[in-house]
């Protein structure tokens, strides 16, 4: 049999047969499959062609399988906290994870950690970068939608954190899935939210093109190649498609079934947490609670075929096939190396020993000066010593006291996150 053009990667949050699984398009033939755990929501993702990674459900831990080696057991990468999300840049150069309400950004070929970012105020939900690995979105619980240029965060001004390119705070409650267009920079966004509303963005201007108003929260959105249709996976199983021809249509509007395109399929029985649209347009996959995988004729809106898992799918996505997906000899060009936690380059021993170098490009002639280690050591001793002498005192005084304020940090940070969580299940709760 010749290999396959396309194929859906999948998981579910049970694990109990494998984490994820590589299944054919048309057949749903399974391929492959990568064994130990299982994948939270929005966290499974392919490196370079080379590697699947997928974060662990509740846990700190990103697996990592070699895509052509099957029923392998996983390497683990650990993290500085509970991975929401996960995504990695098409070009293979970055790794992105939500921890939090931080973004951590690794350079995949040292392991480096060259970023954290702190401009979220709740847990993020999902990571999406565009096709070119020039920018990449985050959504969050705090209903806000950031674009983020990856040049300006690996290139920072030393006297500020980076900034997003654009801040979309139009939602009312969390971001549950962003799905990015093609064109790199010139393309369009769509962002899901659970206050029954999917928002249609320009990338280069971050000007909100369009509005559409369901009477369910979102789950789940992607666009066809062609952005001809919006597809929307609503909460109660239902699968919404939008036409973005339709000569009627505004800024905003509330969904209508109709002879322009607009229709809906019927079929899961439950939330739709994943949708992915063939290259060719005319296939729709489908992944939902009710533990089903569903592939649908665009055209007619009929279910082609229903793949049943374990539990609920968590992720399920088509993708091309890589060209070394089912040649068993072949093995990565490069192993992955081992990720840091630190972003001090002092606290982790093996990047010392590693010799490697990173190059950071800046504009204008290039001067002898300090390196920005140098700069940033000389302005943490600098801070150290005024704030022993100047604050709290010498001696354990101020271990006491920054232990003490830490600690009010994190108690006032867990009453303001259940505080929201409790407001937002109200919100969303049925009448």
């Amino acid at each position: 049999m010749a290999a396959p053009m396309e194929v859906v990667v999948c998981a579910d949050s049970a694990g109990q047969l494998w984490n994820c699984a590589v299944f054919e398009l048309h057949s749903g033939t399974n391929l492959l499959s990568y064994r130990g755990g299982n994948s939270s929501p929005r966290s499974l993702t392919l490196l370079n062609g080379e590697f699947i990674l997928g974060s662990q459900l509740g846990k700190n831990i990103i697996n990592v399988w070699e895509i052509q080696r099957k029923d392998q057991l996983q390497q683990k990468i650990v993290c500085p906290g509970i991975v929401t999300c996960l995504t990695a840049s098409p070009n293979g150069l970055y790794l992105l994870a939500g921890i939090a309400e931080a973004i951590y950004v690794w350079e995949v070929s040292t392991g480096n950690l060259l970023a954290i970012l702190n401009r979220h105020y709740q847990d993020l939900t999902c990571l999406r970068f565009t096709d070119d690995s020039s920018h990449f979105i985050s959504g969050g619980k705090d209903n806000l939608a950031l674009v983020w240029s990856i040049t300006n965060v690996l290139q920072p001004d030393l006297s500020a954190s980076p900034e997003p390119r654009h801040v979309w705070a139009s939602h009312s409650l969390p971001i549950t899935d962003i799905h990015c267009g093609l064109m790199g920079p010139q393309a369009r966004v769509a962002t899901a939210s659970l206050d029954q509303t999917v928002k249609l963005w320009e990338l280069s201007s971050g000007e909100l093109l369009l509005t559409i108003l369901f009477d369910v929260g979102i789950m789940s959105v992607t666009l066809d190649p062609c952005e001809y249709f919006l597809f929307c996976g609503g909460s109660d199983g239902s699968i919404f498609q939008v036409s973005l021809c339709s000569t009627h249509i505004s800024r905003d509007k509330t969904f209508q079934s109709d002879n322009e395109g607009s229709q809906v399929f019927k079929g899961h029985r439950n939330l739709v947490t994943s949708l992915s649209v063939s290259m060719d347009g005319t296939l729709l996959l489908s992944g939902s609670h009710d533990e089903t995988i569903r592939l649908w004729d665009i055209q007619s809106k009929q279910t082609i075929r229903i793949s049943s898992l374990k539990g609920p799918v968590t992720n399920a996505f088509i993708v091309p096939a890589p060209a070394n997906m089912f040649l068993p000899d072949s093995r990565p060009g490069v192993g992955l190396p081992r990720f840091s936690r630190h972003l001090n380059p002092s606290e982790q021993a093996e990047g010392s020993e590693s010799g490697g170098m990173c190059l950071r490009l800046q504009p204008g002639p290039q001067v002898s000066e300090e390196t920005y280690l140098e700069k940033a050591e000389k302005l943490y001793s600098l801070m150290c010593a005024v704030t022993d002498k100047s604050v709290f005192g010498d001696g354990e005084n101020t271990k006491v006291r920054v232990s003490e304020l830490e600690e009010e940090v994190k108690t006032l940070k867990k009453i303001n996150k259940d505080l929201y969580e409790f407001s937002t299940q109200l919100l969303t709760k049925p009448s």
